[in-house]
C-alpha cells in the first residue's frame, strides 16, 4: 500500500463511498433523526445491494480491510462476519449529513474548487438542497448553477451528490486561475 503525505486525504471513490455507507448503514440508522429519512435510507440500502457485484464486492471488503475501515470477526457459529471498525466509523460519520463540513487546509495549496450542476426542474428539491448545502459548507455563488471554494473537498461533494442522488448532473472541477480572483480572495480571506 502507498504511503500518504501527512495531511493529505485520500479521495473515496462515490461506489467505494456507497458500499461502506451500506456496511455502516447501521451506523447511519442511528443518528438518524428524521422518520422520513429512516426509512429512506432502510429502502436505498435494500435496493443497493441487489446492484453490487459480489466479486467486487469482495475486492473492496480486502480494501477496507486493508484500509482498516472493517475488520473480521468469527462468529460462535462459526461464520465470519465483516464489522465496520472504529476507524470506519469516524470516516463514515464524517459523511454524516447534518455535520458534513469542510475543514479549511493549514496553507491554500492556490487552487479553486468549483462544483456546476445543471440539474432537471423535475429533481428541483434535489437541486434546491444541494444548493442550501454548498452554502452551509463555505462555497461562494458564482451563477445560479456555479459554487467555488478554495479547500480540497471532492470526498464530501461526492457524498453530496450520492446523497441526493444527483450523480448525472453535477461535476467538480479544480482550476488554480480565475477571472475574479481578487474578489474572491477578499470573499474567503486568502492571500496569494
Amino acid at each position: 500500500m502507498r504511503k500518504m503525505k501527512k495531511g493529505t486525504k485520500k479521495i473515496i471513490s462515490p461506489t467505494k463511498l456507497k458500499v461502506l455507507l451500506l456496511f455502516g448503514s447501521g451506523v447511519m440508522l442511528g443518528l438518524t433523526r428524521s422518520p422520513k429519512q429512516y426509512f429512506k435510507l432502510v429502502r436505498t440500502t435494500t435496493k443497493l445491494w441487489h446492484f453490487i457485484d459480489e466479486t467486487y464486492l469482495r475486492r473492496l471488503v480486502k480494501e477496507f480491510y486493508e484500509d482498516r475501515l472493517v475488520d473480521y470477526r468469527e462468529r460462535d457459529d462459526g461464520k465470519i462476519e465483516v464489522v465496520i471498525t472504529e476507524r470506519g466509523r469516524n470516516t463514515l460519520l464524517r459523511y454524516d449529513i447534518d455535520r458534513l463540513e469542510i475543514r479549511p487546509s493549514a496553507r491554500w495549496d492556490g487552487k479553486w474548487r468549483i462544483v456546476i450542476f445543471d440539474i432537471p426542474e423535475r429533481l428541483r428539491t434535489g437541486r434546491d438542497a444541494l444548493r442550501q448545502k454548498l452554502r452551509e459548507l463555505g462555497f461562494q455563488k458564482l451563477q445560479e448553477s456555479v459554487f467555488i471554494i478554495p479547500h480540497p473537498c471532492a470526498n464530501e461533494i461526492n457524498f453530496l451528490i450520492e446523497f441526493f442522488d444527483l450523480r448525472y448532473f453535477v461535476r467538480l472541477l479544480e482550476t488554480d486561475k480565475i477571472t475574479n480572483e481578487a474578489e474572491l480572495l477578499l470573499k474567503f480571506k486568502l492571500r496569494k
